[in-house]
């Protein structure tokens, strides 16, 4: 039994091996659930759409599906929604993992719709993310993510002080996170952020300004506390980004 679970774990992701501790009821309960959720993906080829092997939880909700590209073997939690709705619609590679009660929305607007959500292949972000698209959102591959992380690609315009802010409009510039990163759980993201590719975002932080490949940021507003790279490289960049 388990090296035919392993087989086709491996479908998914090559390097799974299982655990010898794990018992035949424990693989037996985890192949229960598999195939339910594999079967709740089956679903959506009653809307057009082949499932490429989607292993969807209980109560998962697609808005605008012709809006949305998804690669094989999509993985989510129970509750998550996606929407589509953007110019650009909502993008998302090969293997693919979304925790439960996450929001993946590139809009809620149809008078001001946003642009896009453009998801790597092989990128899984833990339970209660908010993944916003208003003015672009792009996560490389390889990236992992924990939970309660927050995408925030647009900003309220505040300069008038006589008119109600909700009525002075949006800048949206947009956040770009490179490949193969690591970011902890209840990090934020701000508009206009880029992300370098390789780095590591510590948990809690709130990125409000871009930073170069291979960095190590945290705090509040997060800065540079270390770099994956040799030490000469390291203290200039935290000179020039403290």
């Amino acid at each position: 039994m388990k090296s035919i679970l392993e087989k086709w774990v491996r479908r998914r992701n090559p390097h799974f091996a299982l655990h010898p501790s794990v018992s035949p009821g424990v693989l037996l309960g985890f192949g229960a659930q598999t195939a339910l959720s594999l079967l709740r993906g089956g679903r959506l080829w009653l809307r057009g759409r082949a499932s490429g092997g989607a292993m969807l939880g209980q109560g998962v909700r697609f808005q605008y599906l012709s809006l949305i590209r998804f690669g094989k073997w999509l993985k989510t939690g129970d509750q998550v929604r996606f929407s589509g709705l953007g110019t650009e619609g909502l993008t998302m590679g090969d293997n693919v993992s979304i925790g439960a009660f996450s929001q993946v929305i590139v809009s809620t607007s149809l008078s001001e719709p946003g642009r896009f959500i453009r998801l790597g292949s092989r990128v899984g972000i833990g339970e209660f993310a908010y993944l916003g698209g208003g003015g672009g959102l792009s996560i490389g591959d390889d990236c992992i993510i924990g939970q309660y992380f927050s995408c925030h690609p647009e900003n309220h315009l505040h300069g008038d002080f006589e008119a109600p802010i909700r009525l002075q409009g949006v800048v949206r510039k947009g956040i770009s996170i490179g490949a193969n990163c690591w970011i902890g759980s209840k990090v934020t993201v701000l508009d206009g952020v880029s992300i370098g590719e390789g780095c590591v975002v510590a948990a809690g932080a709130v990125v409000t300004r871009s930073i170069p490949a291979g960095c190590v940021v945290a705090g509040v507003p997060a800065r540079i506390i270390a770099y994956r790279e040799p030490a000469e490289t390291a203290e200039e960049l935290v000179k020039e980004f403290a």
